[in-house]
């Protein structure tokens, strides 16, 4: 097995000193990270994926099972915590791998999806990230701010902006601040949501009966579920790579997961009892007004500012790896170093989406296609998953001396082709929205919700394997030799 120091003679390093330094620009982009520049602890994944989920999308999610999907509260957690669940488990695997590879996620992709077909699952997640969760994010942010200083209320522009600049600047900074940020926002963040939901638990109807619920509910708001918290899967290992490599990787992979599963958790169970407090209602107004029923106006303000720095948190993480993804695509930008590019990138994509937030309004609610969103995440990111499960246990986690990575000629048709074709069928036959497209099955069959992710993931998965037959026998003539480090 190939040690640290071994794989740094065969990969582009990352560039510059950076070790824990905060108030500086990252220096390089999705190069290696030298066994000298490692650090970092196993609980600090803890907070890193704690915070980022206490806002008000999150809240959202158990809305949307009980207010539009007509779920009973009993069903609507059920759903919660099974989706949320497989999306933290495949969470704390991904960021498991971090410290082993020491490169971003969706580099460490190329050795399954080879350099060009990885710009498919690249480019979709710097979509994903760095304009839909930014939009979303920010204009729930922004309407916080308006709700908690009322000049603003004619100058949604002015709150957005606020927003934006401040997640822009943490994200432009890199990695180290990012953990730091995270870090010391979850006092404030963590006190002010346990107060919150003590007041909304505590106002809730649990006889609550939906009065006309949807065909497939459950597994509808079970794949919303889902979809939040695979959403952060692909961003796993971007904040892992720094850690050493001799790490408990165990560790690591729990303290990831489990900040996603608590986080989302107990905010979306908060979600779905907002909705049964009496006076509640999500089809009038902004949604974020809808706190103000449920706790004392103290405590609503108080919500209303952590909700604006929920938004910070979340998108300081959907900006710096969106970003990451977009870099990892190949582009070589005349006259700009890697460190460079990252972050012109990082203010690039706050440019342009503070201009379509400003201009399309977007938001979490009623009709603004927040599940529809939240769906299309779980549609690709299960098949992506399929891939890169597959391939590791095929090569049983061997990457040889990682050069794979970053060699522009090394190329797979297997993986993108096993994707997209699990990505293609599963979506025209099993896809379930109302206002945008419903498939075939779901058409003749009510009851079956969307479960496009379930068979997009087997689908994918099956061909994978087939199409690699050979490389697990492959993988093992070889490792003895060119073995990953342990």
């Amino acid at each position: 097995m190939q040690t640290a120091d071994e794989v740094e003679k065969h990969v582009p390093v990352r560039e510059g000193v950076y070790g824990e330094r905060v108030a500086t620009v990252e220096p390089g982009g999705v190069e290696y990270i030298a066994l000298k520049e490692r650090h970092g602890k196993p609980i600090d994944l803890f907070w890193t994926w704690l915070s980022p989920n206490l806002e008000f999308a999150t809240v959202f999610i158990g809305v949307i099972a009980v207010a539009f999907l007509g779920l009973n509260l009993w069903q609507a957690a059920l759903a919660i915590i099974v989706g949320t669940a497989l999306g933290s488990i495949t969470h704390g695997i991904l960021s498991s791998w971090g410290p082993k590879f020491g490169v971003p996620m969706m580099v460490q992709g190329r050795g399954a999806f080879g350099f060009l077909g990885n710009i498919l699952p690249a480019a979709l997640n710097g979509l994903t990230a760095s304009f839909g969760w930014f939009i979303v994010n920010s204009v729930s942010g922004a309407f916080a701010l308006q709700a908690l200083i009322p000049a603003l209320n004619n100058a949604f522009w002015l709150a957005f902006l606020v927003i934006v600049v401040a997640q822009v600047l943490v994200a432009t900074l890199g990695h180290n601040l990012i953990h730091v940020f995270e870090r010391w926002a979850l006092p404030v963040l963590g006190i002010v949501f346990i107060v919150a939901c003590f007041y909304i638990f505590s106002k809730g109807n649990y006889g609550y009966s939906p009065q006309q619920p949807v065909p497939g509910g459950w597994l509808l708001a079970f794949t919303a579920a889902f979809g939040y918290a695979v959403g952060w899967n692909p961003f796993a290992a971007d904040y892992t790579r720094y850690l050493p490599p001799t790490i408990d990787r165990t560790r690591v992979g729990f303290w990831a997961g489990f900040g996603v599963f608590l986080s989302c958790i107990v905010l979306e169970l908060a979600g779905a009892v907002l909705v049964t407090v009496p006076g509640a209602d999500f089809f009038k107004g902004i949604p974020t007004a809808q706190l103000q029923k449920a706790m004392p106006d103290p405590v609503y303000y108080l919500t209303l500012l952590c909700i604006a720095l929920g938004a910070v948190a979340a998108n300081a993480i959907n900006i710096y790896s969106g970003t990451m993804s977009l870099v990892s695509l190949g582009i070589r930008e005349m006259g700009l170093t890697l460190r460079q590019r990252r972050a012109a990138l990082a203010i690039l994509v706050g440019v342009i989406g503070f201009a379509l937030g400003v201009y399309f309004n977007a938001q979490v609610a009623p009709g603004s296609k927040y599940e529809f969103f939240l769906l299309l995440i779980s549609y690709w990111i299960a098949p992506w998953l399929a891939v890169v499960f597959v391939d590791y246990w095929l090569r049983g986690g061997n990457y040889g001396d990682e050069s794979m990575f970053y060699k522009t000629s090394y190329n797979r048709w297997q993986g993108v082709t096993a994707m997209a074709i699990g990505l293609l069928v599963s979506v025209y036959l099993f896809a379930n929205d109302a206002g945008v497209y419903v498939g075939p099955i779901p058409a003749n069959n009510a009851n079956f919700g969307d479960i496009t992710f379930i068979v997009g993931f087997l689908i994918t998965g099956a061909l994978y394997y087939v199409f690699n037959l050979g490389l697990r026998k492959q993988t093992s003539d070889t490792r003895a030799t060119i073995g990953s480090k342990a």
